[in-house]
């Protein structure tokens, strides 16, 4: 789930146990354009503060003064839609008519918020199922497969990481590089079977896999919500992991390294069973070209294209800064 999500979620518990009345506000539906998506949370608090978005700042104002005034979500959930006319579309500023559907629930102790949040910060995925009539919620094992349902009759929303990645090498820049994923919605492996490097790594909420890559990549059985990077510059390791990676359905694989020694790789790579399709799928050098040179501009750089693959979005990976030279104390480019 979105960050940005996850802290609605603590905000609701921390309030609620606060003694104050809390409602979660969840979209449910959207027709046209949405500034949000679905599964967006907004949770609001009796004396107008709030968390999250569920829209560009006009419903939440709207929410804010209705709940203020004690007019929605009093014992059970209930649902609102906004943007059904042309003239509450111009008033919510909701973008080329687009109309929203929220569900909203009251927080109470039996709605679960701190079981589910134990599950969420174990980085497990988890689906939640919210009965409209009674009020009552359930916790269930999550699928990678699930997505947010609602029929009028019952809310299944679902939390946690949605996307896999696996990191192959657990050096510095699998640091900098793991801890930003987790916060774009990752689930995150690190692979090394390395002791020098696998008896360093103290990120305790990270799980370190001491299996040989190619092991590894077999076992997560890698689909579509997947993603690999290879960072350990050991073709021993890298390329057995990309082996295997390149003919999974993973959405994005790439590979730290130089031109000159990714177009090795490909060389080597071809020698065994993957065909020019597969081998053309490799990232690599990994990243978009924004300039990074320090690990954590390297991190950027590597979730930055992750995401553009992730969203469809072309990027063209020729864009290169130019470099500059100081004079006389200003930075001047050279051409």
């Amino acid at each position: 789930m979105d960050s940005v999500d996850l802290e609605v979620l603590r905000s609701a518990t921390t309030w609620f146990k606060a003694g104050h009345a809390v409602i979660l506000a969840t979209v449910v539906k959207t027709w046209g354009s949405a500034p949000r998506p679905l599964g967006a949370m907004l949770a609001i608090r009796d004396d107008g503060q709030v968390s999250g978005s569920v829209s560009g700042g006009c419903v939440e104002d709207d929410l804010i003064e209705r709940v203020q005034k004690q007019q929605l979500a009093g014992d059970k959930p209930e649902v609102v839609t906004y943007g059904v006319s042309k003239e509450q579309a111009d008033r919510f500023r909701l973008p080329c008519g687009g109309t929203l559907q929220l569900v909203l629930e009251p927080v109470k102790a039996s709605a679960g918020l701190d079981e589910l949040l134990g599950i969420i910060e174990r980085h497990e995925l988890v689906a939640r199922y919210l009965d409209l009539e009674t009020g009552i919620s359930r916790l269930e094992r999550g699928r990678w497969s699930d997505a947010l349902e609602f029929d009028a009759k019952v809310l299944k929303t679902v939390h946690g990481p949605r996307w896999r990645l696996l990191l192959i090498g657990a050096a510095q820049l699998s640091r900098y590089l793991a801890q930003m994923a987790q916060a774009l919605d990752y689930q995150v492996t690190v692979c090394d079977p390395r002791d020098e490097y696998a008896d360093a790594w103290d990120l305790a909420d990270m799980r370190i896999d001491r299996r040989y890559p190619d092991d590894v990549v077999q076992a997560l059985n890698l689909d579509a919500h997947s993603a690999v990077v290879a960072l350990t510059h050991d073709p021993k390791l890298d390329d057995i992991a990309l082996l295997e990676a390149l003919k999974s359905p993973a959405f994005y694989v790439g590979a730290l390294g130089s031109k000159t020694n990714n177009d090795k790789r490909r060389k080597r790579l071809a020698e065994f069973d993957l065909s020019a399709g597969e081998i053309a799928r490799l990232h690599g050098p990994v990243g978009l070209r924004i300039g990074s040179r320090t690990p954590p501009e390297i991190a950027v750089a590597i979730l930055a294209e992750m995401t553009a693959v992730r969203r469809g979005v072309q990027v063209p990976q020729s864009v290169e800064p130019r470099k500059a030279t100081v004079e006389a104390g200003c930075g001047v480019p050279q051409n």
